[in-house]
């Protein structure tokens, strides 16, 4: 008889009893392996994302936002610095690249970044079609907002205010898609790239309209002020026409000498008003951020604390705050597992509960088993196959549950922060904790079947 098709038949024949112990235990085994995934890929993103970047410097405020909102593009910044504040960092000896970058404006809730080309090269963005972009308002788009925005090359867009979708248009400053990257597997993949003259030209222009609207106000208040006076001072006015008028012929000559010089010095001074005016614009260009790239480890122990004690902006380091931040998840994964391990130890007691009410309930057809030839090993390996078959079928079920939860999360972060999780097939660690499950079915099946070497099969047929 097979032992196996036995085994099967016991545990089918109580399906309530055996629903509590495969719920427990995959349960169990679903929230450690995910967790472990989760971790796993989550350190894995993060990391691939900063090592291009030894340090970020931008407006004070949260180091970790900072990190989160320039480098990994899923925070908002926390604000604009002057170009001129962080100009000092492009020629320092401990650096070996600078890359500003800046944005505010975003298209379908994809972030339009405004930076230069050596940003693309930092993450080894090859271009799957087009070209890179040469002048304002053109934009090399990453291939996973290309795919969900449905852009192509020779596509022209307009951008929204803000982060999120919804806000005001730049409609006088449409951009056109000159191309679409390869699949880098980071945060390129996600983002809109232009040059950083895009991002000023659009912002500069909206302010600019909005002064003029200002002053068109004003003018029109002034306007009307300017009548209600003139027509008050009207009669005075020409009193002292009159009064003047013997006058004006000796003063025409002098007028015209003393306009002469009025003109050319006021020519003179637009022009150096001009040259002002130039340089007043390149001291007040903003940018969102400047990120930096060490030459010399001698930087990363320096420069920060240089920056934070003694100017208007601040630095952060990705991989500080980023292991700072794991370790705070890192906190909540342990609980988790916590809790997942005392499921599975609450599992296994299931299992042991199980098996033992079977064994007990099923004493006068073990016994007729051993009048029929079955030795008491066999009997013994019925209830070890018993107990095998729960564990492997927990153990597979809660797998598949936690790669489960993590391809439903994974379509989540994608849509939300565009960050995309694998559904790998089984780990080491993961292949571990079966063996612990087996050893630990192997030991509830050996306590539960004590009572089969004490079996007495005469007595327990007579009281059949």
């Amino acid at each position: 008889m097979n032992l196996g098709y036995l085994a099967y038949k016991n545990m089918v024949s109580k399906p309530l009893n055996l629903l509590l112990s495969l719920l427990l235990l995959s349960l169990s085994v679903s929230l450690v392996t995910f967790v472990l995934q989760l971790n796993k890929q989550l350190s894995g993103q993060l990391n691939k994302n900063i090592a291009p970047f030894d340090m970020v410097v931008g407006a004070k405020g949260s180091p970790l936002q900072l990190v989160l909102s320039s480098v990994l593009h899923i925070d908002a910044p926390t604000g604009n610095i002057k170009l001129k504040d962080v100009a000092m960092l492009q020629n320092h000896p401990f650096v070996e690249k600078t890359i500003p970058v800046s944005y505010g404006d975003n298209y379908k809730g994809y972030r339009l970044l405004g930076t230069e080309l050596e940003y693309l090269e930092k993450y080894n963005a090859k271009l799957q079609e087009g070209r890179l972009f040469q002048k304002s308002f053109e934009v090399v788009v990453g291939n996973g907002a290309a795919t969900r925005l449905n852009l192509a090359l020779g596509d022209t867009f307009t951008s929204s205010h803000g982060l999120v979708d919804g806000g005001e248009g730049h409609d006088h400053h449409p951009y056109e898609v000159v191309g679409i990257l390869q699949p880098t597997g980071s945060v390129v993949d996600q983002l809109l790239i232009s040059n950083l003259e895009s991002v000023w030209e659009a912002h500069s222009h909206d302010d600019s309209e909005h002064n003029e609207s200002s002053n068109e106000h004003h003018d029109h208040d002034s306007h009307e002020n300017e009548e209600e006076h003139g027509n008050h001072n009207e009669h005075d006015h020409e009193h002292e026409n009159h009064e003047h008028s013997h006058e004006g012929h000796e003063a025409h000559e002098h007028h015209e000498h003393e306009e002469h010089d009025h003109n050319h010095e006021e020519h003179d001074h637009k022009e150096h008003e001009g040259h002002d005016h130039d340089h007043e614009e390149d001291e007040n260009l903003e940018i969102t951020s400047l990120l930096v790239k060490f030459k010399s480890p001698l930087g990363m122990v320096q420069l920060p604390r240089f920056i934070n004690e003694n100017t208007s902006v601040q630095a952060a380091l990705p991989g500080f705050e980023i292991q700072r931040l794991m370790g705070l998840l890192g906190s909540g994964a342990t609980t988790i597992n916590g809790i997942a391990l005392a499921i599975l130890l609450v599992s296994g007691l299931s299992i042991f509960i199980s098996l033992l009410k079977t064994i007990r309930e099923r004493r006068q057809e073990l016994a007729l088993l051993r009048t029929y030839g079955f030795q008491t090993k066999q009997l013994l390996g019925l209830a070890l196959l018993e107990g095998l078959f729960l564990a492997l079928i927990g153990f597979v079920s809660g797998w598949v549950l936690g790669r489960l939860g993590i391809w439903i999360l994974s379509g989540y972060m994608s849509a939300t922060y565009g960050y995309t999780f694998q559904v790998n097939g089984p780990e080491m660690i993961e292949l571990s904790l079966m063996v612990v499950i087996l050893i630990l079915a192997i030991f509830a099946a050996l306590m539960a079947s004590i009572s089969i070497f004490k079996l007495n099969v005469a007595k327990t047929l007579s009281n059949e």
